[in-house]
Order: C-alpha cells, then structure tokens, then sequence
C-alpha cells in the first residue's frame, strides 16, 4: 500500500502531524515477520534509552510556530523512523526527559500522549513507555522488479552489466571443453573440482589458507545463505540495520526473527552489535564488513576481532558477505583483513555479473562436507555449465577488476562531484562498493522516490534496507551508469527534490 503525504496539509498545522496520512509514512517490507523483530525486546529484555541518548538522538528538535509537545513527539518520531532511538527500547522517565531536554513534565507527558494515540509509544501501567513502530509504518509501497519501460532510469538494484568481450569469450571456452560434464548427470555435489580449486587458491593468495575441500559452489550469494540456513535453523539471525534487502527477505521467508545493530557511513555500532549477538545467541549473524551494502562502510580491523569475541562469547555464527570485496575503490587498497573464524560467502554478481548465477561458501572442512550431504545443496547448486564459464572467467579476473574498478571510480566521483555542497541531502565518499548512501536533510524517501519516478528516475528509499522499517531519510544511489547518464540522474534527484 503506498501512502503519499497529504499535500493541502500544512507543514505548520496543528493536525496530527505523525500520522501516516500526514508525514506521508515510510514504505516498509517487515509485514509478519517483521513483527518478529518488532517484538523481540520483548521476548528478551528490552533496551532502555538514556535520558542523554535521547537528547543525542533528538538534537535540535523545537521548530518555530509548532507546540513544543508536538514537536517533540514528531521528533521522537522521526528519530525512530532513522534508527537514532531504537525500536523496542524503552523511554526513560518522564521527569528525566524532561530535565534532559530542559521542558516541563507536562510537556513530556502530553507528548507521550501524542505517540501512544499515533502508535509510536506502548505503555503498560506501571511501566516504561516502549518505542514502536505503527502498523501502517510497515507496509510495503513499492516491487523491486525492474520496469524496463521507455527512456527511464532504473537504479533499485546496483548490479552492472557483463563484461561483454570477456564474457562471450569465455562462454565460448567453456563451450569448447564442456563434453565431459555433459556426459554427466548434471549433479556436482559441492561443485567442480576445478572451480572449488581456483577459488581456494584466490584465498590462499589473499592471505586466508584454504584447501579445495573447504570451498562449496552455490547458484549464489543467496543461496549460499539459504543453504547455510537450512543446515543451522537459526531461530534468530542478527542483521545490520541497513543491509540488503534480498537477505532480508530470505529470512522473513522462512519465520526468522531478526535483531539489528545500526550502521552508517562512519561505522558499526558495537554495543547495538553485542545487543543483536546477545538475542541471536546460539544462532548465526549476517554482516556485510567490505563497503557494506547500503551504506559502503568498511569495518576497521579492531571491529573484525571485536565481532569475533563476540560471536565466540554468544555462540554465533557470522557469516560474512564478500560480494562487495574486491569493489575496492581506494586509490592505494590495502589488504583487508577478514573476521577471525567467520564463514565466508561471495559471488560473481558484483564484479562479473548478476547473471552468471555462481557463489560459494568457504567454512571449516567439515562444515563443508555437512553442506555438501545436506538435502538442499543440489537445489541450491550452480548448473555445471555455469560453473565451467565460472572456472574461465575467474582464472583471470583481475583486468576485468582493474576496469570496472577505473570506471566505478570515475562515476562515484564525478556523481559525488554533482551532488557535493548542496543541503538537501549529506553524503560520505565510499571507499569502495556501488552506490552513494545519501541522507535527505529536507524530505522523506518516499516522496522523494515518487517524484523521481515522474522524472523517469527509479530509486529504493532506505526503509526497504532496513530490518525494523527505519531510515525513512535515506536513498541508495548506485553509480553504476555511464557519466552522461548520471547528469540525468543528478538533474532528476534535483527536481524530486525541489518545492513545488
């Protein structure tokens, strides 16, 4: 359901401003399942929020003409819809919110009242108020499926093109030598010896020692974490808030519960990270640590071993997601170390194509040989033919990377350098990855990606990234086209976001 802002209200008006209709509320994905993560804390102990942390997460929260009890309750609001206030923690006392934010209790308390009719707030007697999100925050208002009508722009997914040359050369290699596997069944079990061998070899040469045996071929990143998934049955899986949205909705798919920790352009949040490893104890987390996905953070050495500890302390699981790796677009890359004793999946889609359909798992040997005897391994198996053009494409991969490395660099800076200095929107520079991670300082996403789409332009607003439907401010814009059609997209975004 797609719930647009009203526009004959008035920014100033004294309406219920939190309202869906009115704030033209964010388009979330977590329907069911969601609701699982929404009512997590419950289960488990919710988190309490300081009254400082609330003052940090709120900011500069008055506006002029709006009562201070409503402009705090659209504050609180927005700071949920962000992920700066968490949703499952509890508020702190009135009094101690009050003194915090230097306004009388009964200004808290009539902004309590406020978010507990929109449905931000619950509050049982006796109680803390508890963060929440409102029904119709969690409804989804848009597909993912690529339009591929006329003249348009579609950047929802960041996935380029095949290398053409390089690819119909090695589907012509393959061709060549593909008697042998036809002559076969058809079934690899954990995959081609040779393929298993090369990508074994690329860890080993990374600094990661890795034999043959440890390395299992899947159709894909997300099969990979199906597969794992079908072997661990996590009941719970911790999740970054952003992340991907594919993996999201593998995980609702199949009831599981899902316990975020927040990351922006500058990092992880450890302590929300220990919060998410405490809930998903016994279970498995999935974490993109190389130009993460959305955001395009890399996650410092010192923070790889912290989730390592961790993960150990919880009996955890990290499966870490490599398909952005080798996307690193720093002028002087350096090698990057990987979380200590994680399982590592990756994939051609990123750096070769999407299409090609080939992932891995690389784990201990004996995970690999419990994968392999799993009943959904073959299913969830790459066909020999297209682990064959696997084999030759990833035998010299490194001049398609140097390319799309050149060419991605390009792009990122010449869109950076079209968006820079304007205030309708905050950035960081990704050091590596596909896409810019924009913060929208003057509209929410939704409206944003509504009017872009009447400019011909196709965006994910960032609550379809987000486990708990937050980041109602947030944009992901790949810069995967060519420069020229990236004025296109920068003159679009610019009239999104312009007045009317």
């Amino acid at each position: 359901m797609s719930i647009a802002r009203s526009p004959t209200v008035p920014k100033s008006s004294g309406s219920c401003a939190r309202s869906v209709a009115r704030r033209g509320c964010i388009a979330g994905t977590v329907s069911s399942a969601g609701f699982n993560f929404l009512v997590q804390y419950r289960q488990t102990g919710p988190v309490h929020i300081t009254d400082n942390q609330l003052a940090k997460a709120l900011g500069a929260w008055r506006k002029p003409d709006v009562a201070l009890a409503r402009a705090l309750a659209d504050a609180v609001g927005d700071a949920a819809l962000d992920g700066r206030l968490r949703v499952g923690s509890r508020l702190p006392a009135e009094r101690r919110t009050a003194a915090a934010l230097g306004v009388s209790r009964g200004t808290v308390i009539a902004a309590l009242g406020i978010l507990r009719d929109e449905g931000w707030v619950g509050t049982r007697r006796g109680s803390a108020s508890t963060l929440r999100l409102p029904p119709e925050a969690t409804t989804r208002i848009a597909t993912f499926s690529a339009s591929g009508e006329g003249a348009a722009i579609d950047l929802r997914r960041a996935v380029p093109a095949a290398p053409h040359t390089t690819y119909q050369q090695a589907l012509l290699r393959a061709t060549e030598r593909s008697g042998p596997i036809l002559a076969e069944s058809g079934e690899t079990g954990p995959g081609l010896p040779e393929l298993r061998s090369l990508i074994a070899d690329r860890y080993t040469a990374e600094g990661l020692a890795t034999r043959p045996e440890q390395v299992l071929i899947t159709s894909g990143t997300r099969s990979a974490l199906a597969l794992l998934s079908a072997h661990l049955l996590p009941r719970v899986v911790a999740v970054e808030i952003p992340t991907y949205f594919d993996p999201l909705a593998g995980f609702r798919a199949t009831g599981t519960r899902l316990a975020g920790c927040r990351v922006t352009t500058d990092g992880w949040d450890l302590d929300q990270l220990d919060d998410a490893f405490r809930i998903a104890a016994g279970g498995m987390a999935y974490l993109v640590p190389d130009f993460q996905n959305p955001t395009g953070a890399l996650m410092p050495v010192a923070a790889r071993r912290t989730v390592a500890r961790l993960a150990e302390r919880h009996r955890v699981t990290v499966v870490a997601d490599e398909t952005m790796r080798d996307l690193d677009l720093r002028d002087t890359p350096a090698p990057l170390q990987r979380i200590p004793r994680s399982v590592l999946i990756g994939s051609a889609a990123k750096t070769i194509w999407a299409g090609l359909r080939v992932g891995w798992i690389r784990g201990t040997a004996a995970l690999i040989g419990e994968l392999a005897r799993h009943p959904m391994c073959e299913p969830l198996s790459a066909a020999p033919t297209q682990q064959l053009v696997a084999t030759e494409l990833l035998r010299d991969l490194e001049p398609v990377l140097r390319d799309r490395r050149a060419a991605l660099r390009r792009q990122r800076d010449h869109l950076s350098g079209l968006l820079d200095g304007d205030d309708r929107w905050r950035f960081t520079v990704p050091q590596g990855g596909l896409a810019l991670w924009l913060h929208l300082t003057t509209m929410r996403a939704d409206l944003v990606v509504t009017r872009a789409r009447a400019y011909g332009l196709e965006l994910s607003p960032g609550p379809s990234f987000a486990a708990d439907a937050t980041h109602s401010h947030h944009l992901r814009l790949p810069y995967t086209p060519p420069i020229h059609t990236l004025d296109r997209v920068a003159t679009a975004l610019d009239q999104a976001c312009s007045d009317h």
